[in-house]
């Protein structure tokens, strides 16, 4: 007598020789999703911002105007994204933000805007909270903290170094007031309603008055972080333990509006690979650098991505 096999097995083992049985009635709804690829030949910045975060620094006691070590979190998680995206050539942050430019011809995730804003957004996000408790050892995180994200095109270098001027002329103008603004509420004893009136309509040569004058501070004399905001750059540079060369993402605090600075790093608008770089000597590596080296003492660990090829 021929036994043939029940209904249910027969129709699992056809669906298991069946190439096509990842498929459904249901995976039409893909035809709703849309590529938006970004112009090709063009700079790619993608510029993340706190939200909220006069809010966030006064719920976690940041200090005023400046603290170094929430900056020094910013440029850590940075440093991060600028390591996992080797395509990112610079990246320009000062207060909550940092701009991350991408070079002209890159072709990561075929240039696919949501893919990249995404990655890179969360990324930063994700290793701000990581490296939280390196920056913050006294303070725990209260609430995650949120950024956004947007993605610019610049066609041109011209376009492109305007906009890094830019950023880093904001940072000057808001570190200068904000300078003065705290000067007059911790130390000259105003309310912040009266330091925002009397500096109402100042120039920046008022607040600089204010500031010498009435506090004895000379604001040319203030951390170059502070009023330059900080460049991450990708550098060559020896180990000081046995010597051999390593690429590494540097900061710098400096002007990049002048023609020097893009003279200096020539690689970034000629899209060439990183150049070497002498530290200068009796200047200790920034911790950033140390840890990329294996010679920070806290020795702590890199974010480690799967690499997605999609």
């Amino acid at each position: 007598m021929r036994i043939v096999p029940c209904t249910l097995f027969a129709h699992l083992k056809k669906l298991i020789h069946t190439p096509t049985m990842a498929k459904s009635k249901f995976e039409y709804v893909r035809t709703f999703e849309t590529e938006e690829k970004l112009l090709p030949n063009s700079w790619i910045v993608v510029r993340i911002d706190g939200r909220a975060f006069h809010q966030f620094s006064t719920k976690h006691n940041f200090k005023k105007p400046n603290d170094s070590n929430a900056l020094a979190l910013m440029n850590k998680a940075a440093s991060v994204v600028m390591n996992e995206f080797k395509d990112i050539s610079l990246c320009y942050g000062q207060s909550d933000e940092y701009s991350f430019v991408l070079r002209k011809d890159t072709t990561l995730y075929n240039r696919r805007a949501p893919k990249i804003m995404t990655y890179i957004n969360s990324l930063f996000s994700a290793s701000y909270v990581f490296y939280w408790s390196h920056f913050f050892k006294e303070t725990k995180l209260k609430y995650p903290p949120v950024f956004d994200a947007r993605v610019i095109l610049y066609p041109s270098d011209e376009n492109l170094r305007d906009y890094l001027s830019w950023r880093q002329a904001d940072c000057h103008i808001n570190n200068l007031y904000n300078t003065t603004f705290w000067a007059l509420v911790l130390k000259g004893g105003l309310t912040n309603a009266e330091a925002e009136k009397r500096l109402s309509g100042t120039l920046s040569s008022d607040k600089n008055e204010i500031l010498f004058s009435e506090f004895g501070t000379n604001y040319n004399n203030e951390p170059e972080m502070f009023k330059k905001g900080t460049i991450l750059l990708r550098k060559r540079v020896k180990n000081p333990k046995h010597g051999k060369t390593r690429v590494v993402v540097l900061p710098f605090h400096e002007d990049l509006i002048q023609d020097s600075f893009w003279e200096r790093n020539s690689e970034i608008l000629g899209i060439k690979t990183a150049q070497h770089y002498e530290w200068p000597e009796n200047t200790p590596l920034p911790l950033l650098v140390l840890s990329q080296l294996h010679l920070d003492p806290d020795r702590d660990e890199e974010l480690t991505l799967i690499e997605d090829t999609t």
